[in-house]
């Protein structure tokens, strides 16, 4: 009874009569805390893109691809996308090339493809499916170990057929022709490489493709009589659909501490993957 008012009370409130707010209250929060954890893990495993790397399994390259891997595997943790690798060429036909938004090359020949890999690459290249890089050995174009040049990759590559190439090795100075390609960006106008084993062709790819940047032969250390006068060492073929870049130097695993180059292998990287043709 109130007393003042000489109405009945009304009854005190107990814990109960709040009980069902109260689990409905943490039930949408546990609700949208677990939808915010889902959304934030699927969203960290949505790569940018996909990217896959083809090297040699045997051979004084090895030691180069090995360092490779380790800086793109970090680059991809780093940077949000997936790379995968594979050694031999059987593996690629146009299934496996439909899975990647990049073909990266490293020190892995252009010759004893198979004819299902050759036609998928092609296809790849020309119908623009995806980027592509390639290094060092990617050029070493012409008849070997038994196996005949593949037409296709020679025009691909700038028409040129590997010469000659200094086996003792050499420094050289690198030098920028083009600062506005998305590849150079960041890259200082020239850089040393310190050790390589700088090839010649039978002519220069400047006809048929864009050049990106030159070896000044006459920078060689030790100096050498194995030179070519105009030698590009890092150009695209605009020709193509897919966006791709040639880059000679490709050797030494010491160029993961040269910044220059990583600089420009990163741009390549997120350039090409693009695949939009300047």
């Amino acid at each position: 009874m109130n007393y003042f008012t000489n109405k009945p009370a009304m009854p005190a409130p107990v814990a109960w009569q709040y009980l069902p707010s109260f689990f409905m209250f943490r039930a949408t929060l546990i609700l949208l805390v677990s939808l915010s954890l889902v959304l934030s893990v699927h969203g960290q495993q949505q790569p940018r893109f996909h990217a896959i790397a083809i090297y040699e399994n045997g051979g004084h390259h090895v030691e180069y691809s090995k360092a490779a891997r380790v800086w793109l595997d970090k680059l991809a943790a780093d940077s949000n996308f997936s790379i995968d690798y594979i050694q031999h060429i059987e593996d690629v036909d146009s299934a496996f090339l439909h899975k990647y938004q990049l073909f990266i090359q490293l020190d892995y020949v252009p010759y004893a493809w198979t004819e299902k890999a050759q036609a998928a690459f092609k296809h790849y290249i020309e119908e623009g499916q995806g980027g592509w890089i390639g290094f060092h050995h990617a050029s070493l174009l012409g008849d070997f170990d038994g196996y005949k040049m593949w037409p296709w990759f020679h025009d691909f590559i700038g028409g040129v057929v590997f010469k000659d190439y200094i086996a003792t090795f050499a420094s050289a100075t690198v030098h920028v022709e083009n600062k506005k390609h998305p590849v150079m960006k960041n890259v200082p106008d020239s850089f040393v490489i310190q050790k390589d084993e700088w090839y010649t062709y039978d002519q220069s790819p400047r006809p048929r493709v864009k050049v990106l940047a030159n070896v000044d032969e006459n920078s060689y250390q030790p100096a050498t009589t194995i030179k070519m006068g105009d030698h590009p060492v890092i150009w695209s073929n605009p020709t193509v659909k897919a966006r791709n870049v040639y880059i000679f130097m490709g050797h030494d695993p010491a160029l993961f501490q040269n910044t220059a180059y990583t600089t420009l292998f990163r741009n390549a990287i997120f350039w090409a993957a693009k695949n939009k043709k300047l």
